[in-house]
């Protein structure tokens, strides 16, 4: 890449540095980015075949586990060697049994890039959703590994269609094939000359569809449920999410809360108790049968989110007011509505189901309050829009299949 780019990066992993002396994700980030080279050297078989496969974070991992899945399933001799740069992604699936070994990638520079590449030796490198990394895709480009990128999509504001974009559009040539989610994200790329292009769709719906069928036993979510007219699941939120949510549960007694905060630790707990006023209990100290008698079921681990929303009536999606929703696929394939705010135009899904009747967005109290009254006490019209929202994910299914069967049966 330009030296412009180079210096980008530089900058970039200088502030990090900065900031790491006072952000403990941010610290773990770079002793871990200092810990992968010697991690691939001691962890890697020379005689074996290794696809790489990148995801940035815990939610794009999500989207590529399906096909990571797939591979070692039908591919068993295929073995994976998977990298995050989000402390979100690796902290929570570092010890991921499907890849041979799960490391931080290190930044973008030059030296890094051809390092990391001359250790893995993949036979091919598959980016997930966003990843956009120009050292190391014009590295994998210069010696022909065949490099994919699933699950994109594209919108007009990004740099690639701006005039002074031209440097981010040669990244886009770098990789062999790009499967978007949609055909607006291909018309786009045809537009500045990219077209070796798919439209596959996004495998997330196969991801929570493997979710939906494996759901897993939470007795205290089961036990508040059964308890309840109306039960809400909040999952991933923030506290500019919970200003709304906790008012209105601490005013309406005929609706119970099961919430997990997106951070999951004592300060967050501790914050979303301190403002509930009516009786609530912790996940990890709650029998069944006190969290029959609560109000309140704060999820305080990791892993069950998923499987939760099964026990839901209605689901609330945090992000929406900070950096963009969270996954909103998770709940919406257990057939109940979802709400989420203002920021999620980047997501096709939210896009789709606020179209269809499956999903509502608000942008201030008045508009929280509305939906919610709405949906709490006209049950028919939360089990309509809850069958649309189930009836959206069935009808997306497949975009794993059709990945795979591009890359590895048909190529």
């Amino acid at each position: 890449m330009n030296p412009l780019y180079n210096f980008g990066i530089r900058a970039y992993a200088f502030g990090a540095k900065v900031l790491a002396t006072r952000k403990e994700k941010v610290r773990k980030m770079l002793d871990g980015q200092k810990a992968t080279f010697e991690r691939l050297s001691q962890r890697l078989d020379p005689s074996r075949r290794y696809v790489w496969i990148h995801a940035s974070s815990l939610g794009e991992f999500e989207q590529g586990r399906p096909l990571i899945e797939m591979i070692r399933r039908e591919r068993p001799n295929c073995h994976v060697v998977l990298s995050f740069f989000s402390p979100s992604g690796y902290e929570v699936r570092h010890d991921y049994a499907e890849a041979d070994t799960v490391v931080y990638l290190p930044f973008d520079l030059p030296k890094n890039a051809e390092r990391f590449i001359d250790i893995v030796k993949p036979e091919m490198a598959i980016f997930v959703k966003y990843e956009f990394w120009g050292n190391y895709l014009s590295a994998l480009h210069r010696r022909g590994i065949p490099t994919y990128i699933i699950s994109s999509i594209f919108r007009r504001g990004q740099i690639f269609f701006r005039p002074w974009g031209g440097m981010f559009r040669k990244m886009l040539r770098c990789f062999t094939h790009i499967y978007v989610q949609d055909d607006a994200s291909r018309t786009m790329l045809a537009n500045i000359g990219i077209t070796n292009v798919t439209v596959a769709g996004d495998t997330r719906f196969d991801r929570v569809t493997d979710i939906l069928a494996n759901v897993k036993e939470v007795t205290q979510a089961e036990a508040i449920a059964a308890s309840a007219k109306v039960t809400v699941v909040a999952g991933s939120t923030w506290p500019a999410d919970e200003r709304f949510l906790l008012t209105y549960f601490n005013a309406h007694d005929d609706v119970k809360l099961i919430i997990a905060p997106h951070e999951v630790n004592e300060e967050r707990v501790a914050e979303i108790l301190a403002v509930i006023s009516r009786k609530a209990v912790r996940l990890s100290q709650a029998t069944p049968e006190q969290a029959a008698q609560a109000d309140c079921l704060v999820v305080d681990c990791f892993g069950m989110l998923s499987s939760i929303y099964h026990f839901g009536d209605v689901a609330y999606i945090g992000g929406g007011f900070g950096a963009g929703i969270h996954n909103i696929n998770e709940a919406a394939v257990h057939s109940i509505p979802v709400v989420f705010g203002p920021k999620h135009e980047k997501f096709k899904e939210a896009s789709d189901l606020l179209t269809l009747g499956g999903a509502f967005s608000f942008i201030d109290n008045e508009g929280f309050t509305k939906i919610f009254d709405d949906l709490t006490s006209d049950t028919a019209r939360r089990h309509e829009a809850g069958e649309t929202a189930g009836k959206y994910i069935a009808d997306n299914l497949g975009a794993t299949r059709r990945i795979f069967d591009e890359i590895f049966v048909n190529a």
